[in-house]
């Protein structure tokens, strides 16, 4: 099961920084990958050489390097250790049968002191060993190095993949600097919770894994009811279905809780980096939503935004002020056929409409600039536009747009005007299927925030005789009429034993 977009792909600004990533990803696993496979056996067997003969043998003397090897298994997997200290355990390959033969303590020793020397020599030339992250024995640059090398194709697709989806979002509302420094610090969190979960541990961990779950966090809380599309591919067939952020993240992240603890450091993944990282950019965005720094940003990158526009509309403005409206609406209709998303030309098109007292035109432009401005997440001066729209004589705003409007009410957790504007949509559009979604938005909303489980039984019940095709919400339906029902009985059984 895989996300394949969510419902806002758009931006403001291209997403460098989030291409960056990417691209820097990309760059560094192409140049590292066969190295990283060419060096990986023969430094395996060099390190498992170690652990037979210091198991075997436990009298010899071992360096630095060696030592900290040792140590580290017998702390991070302590059963395989005590089963490689048994002299009657099986053999496990020729170099284990050549080692139980040697009696000779010089030659031992010399053999210890020879596969450090190879130890030494082939770490300072492997990659994995100078730039993955060891929790035993991390060192400063791994914390940032490591989240840039990966094993294989599926794991940097996979990772590259989720990091496109939730970082190019987060990257608009927070902007190029703050939500590059997110990332890095996300990452270096991320292994050190890891470390945390997995003391002595001497697997190297590799892969933006854990930075890329930080994403998902903040994305969580920054886009709780955002509606993601799913594949599931099961037995060769691919189905897909929709889920809205607050119930699809946190049971990713409920799965690496689970198999992080049933598996532990046993695993080829690193479960507990991905909570790590996941709980700090959870943490973070709320942090960054609370403080103001958000709404700071975002009124910068409008200003930026707004400057790049600034001579073809300050001309536009200019014939506007000299009474020039005719040329004003030419050159601004020119200029947003090639930018349609330019909210500032869009509202200032709108105010040369109202000049001209072109009523239908106006009503058409202040329906785009409340569209655009929900796509920036600016809920309130959306809901102005709407406002300026019903005064104007505009009647029912475009089922899609007005349903954007209904679910920026609820991420202001503005429940009562939510389902006022819900009512509305689904009165105004009977035979649309957004009128069945708003219904529906408004049968939850009755049940899971307001307490009108009565209400909510009235809208899933209209919402089953619908005649809008339905069949693929029909479970969804009457799941919700028998929640209703049983929240209706749990609390007039509660009012007659408080009689």
């Amino acid at each position: 099961m895989f996300p394949i977009r969510h419902e806002n792909m758009t931006t403001r600004r291209w997403p460098v920084v989030t291409l960056a990533l990417i691209a820097i990803n990309v760059v560094v696993f192409l140049f590292t990958m066969s190295a990283m496979d060419d060096e990986a056996p023969q430094l395996g067997e060099v390190k498992a050489h170690i652990l037979i003969l210091a198991a075997l043998h436990p009298e010899l003397k071992m360096q630095t390097e060696s030592q900290h090897l040792v140590d580290g298994f017998k702390q991070s997997r302590p059963e395989q250790w005590k089963q490689a200290q048994n002299p009657y355990r099986d053999i496990m390959d020729a170099y284990d049968a050549k080692i139980k033969m040697t009696e000779d303590a010089s030659k031992l020793q010399g053999e210890m002191d020879s596969l450090n020397a190879q130890l030494v020599k082939l770490s300072k030339s492997s990659i994995i060993e100078q730039y993955a992250f060891v929790p035993a024995n991390p060192t400063a640059i791994s914390y940032l190095t490591a989240n840039f090398l990966h094993g294989g194709w599926m794991h940097i697709i996979g990772n590259m993949w989720f990091l496109w989806l939730a970082g190019f979002v987060l990257e608009d509302v927070w902007g190029r600097w703050l939500y590059s420094v997110f990332y890095l610090i996300a990452g270096a969190a991320a292994l050190q919770f890891y470390a945390w979960s997995n003391p002595g541990s001497i697997t190297p961990t590799i892969g933006a894994s854990g930075a890329v779950a930080a994403l998902m966090g903040a994305f969580l809380v920054r886009f709780p009811k955002m509606k993601i599309e799913m594949a599931w591919l099961f037995v060769f067939k691919v189905y897909r279905f929709k889920a809205a952020a607050y119930w699809l993240l946190p049971m990713w992240l409920l799965m690496e809780i689970f198999y992080g603890s049933l598996l532990g450091s046993s695993s080829g993944v690193a479960h507990w980096a991905h909570v790590g990282g996941f709980l700090f950019g959870a943490l973070a965005a709320l942090a960054i939503q609370r403080s103001g720094i958000e709404q700071k940003t975002n009124k910068a990158i409008e200003e930026k935004v707004s400057w790049s526009t600034d001579a073809e509309i300050e001309k536009a403005n200019d014939m506007m002020e000299h009474g020039q409206l005719t040329q004003g609406v030419a050159l601004l209709t020119n200029y947003v056929a090639v930018k349609p998303n330019s909210l500032d030309a869009w509202n200032l098109l709108r105010q040369i409409y109202f000049r001209q007292s072109n009523t239908k035109a106006y009503l058409e432009t202040t329906i785009k600039t409340c569209g655009l401005r929900l796509k920036a997440h600016e809920v309130e001066a959306a809901f102005q536009d709407y406002a300026e729209f019903v005064d104007s004589g505009g009647g029912k705003m475009p089922a899609a747009t007005w349903l954007e409007l209904c679910k920026g009410a609820e991420e202001k957790l503005d429940f009562e005007r939510a389902l006022t504007e819900y009512r509305q949509l689904a009165q105004a559009y009977p035979a649309e299927r957004q009128a069945l979604t708003a219904q529906l938005s408004a049968a939850r909303l009755c049940l899971k925030r307001l307490g009108r489980p009565q209400d909510a039984l009235a809208l899933y019940q209209a919402a089953a005789t619908s005649p809008i095709p339905h069949l693929d919400w029909e479970q969804h339906i009457q799941s919700g009429i028998n929640e209703a029902k049983a929240a209706m009985s749990s609390g007039n059984a509660a009012a007659a034993g408080a009689q």
